[in-house]
């Protein structure tokens, strides 16, 4: 069960200590998009995406890595004035490792943020990379999402049992 706890655990991306993050050495921020930097349904981001893409730009390398394909990242790559990994097949390591190829990033240099645990914290947990959950941010899920959260809530049972990780209480 230990390869579904993150790291970090705070209610949304704005929320996120970045400058600890920048003093433990993480130079990439892997973002997840659906339910994460934006609602599901939402096709731009938000004034307040931008404002916050726009400070941390200053001191990592971000990078949105998303299931979903690259039609639906193309907007927030030309408005974020980011890189995107589309079609990305979380938790599968081939998009992570292809990107620590292509920038150079060492896992310890890499913080991936997401609000699944079957797809963003277990993915980046496997590959040894800081993992930052963060509450969904919108109700509506697709349907394999509402599939993984189907089996989320068995994890999160185990989790609070063992008073390793509670939904709601956040730590950094």
């Amino acid at each position: 069960m230990e390869i579904f706890i993150p790291d970090i655990y705070q209610k949304n991306i704005y929320d996120i200590d970045y400058n600890h993050l920048k003093d433990i050495g993480i130079k990439c921020l892997l973002f997840d998009l659906d339910n994460t930097i934006v609602p599901v349904k939402s096709d731009r981001p938000n004034q307040k995406l931008k404002e916050l893409f726009l400070y941390l730009e200053k001191s990592f390398k971000i990078i949105i890595v998303s299931n979903s394909n690259r039609k639906r990242l193309i907007p927030f790559k030309e408005e974020l004035n980011v890189d995107v990994a589309a079609s990305a097949k979380k938790p599968l390591k081939n998009k992570y490792l292809k990107i620590m190829q292509i920038y150079k990033f060492e896992t310890h240099e890499i913080a991936a943020i997401g609000d699944q645990l079957l797809t963003d914290i277990f993915g980046a947990n496997r590959m040894g990379i800081t993992s930052i959950l963060i509450s969904p941010i919108g109700d509506y899920e697709k349907f394999g999402t509402k599939i993984n959260r189907f089996f989320e809530k068995f994890i999160y049972r185990s989790l609070k049992k063992k008073n390793i990780l509670v939904k709601g209480q956040f730590y950094e």
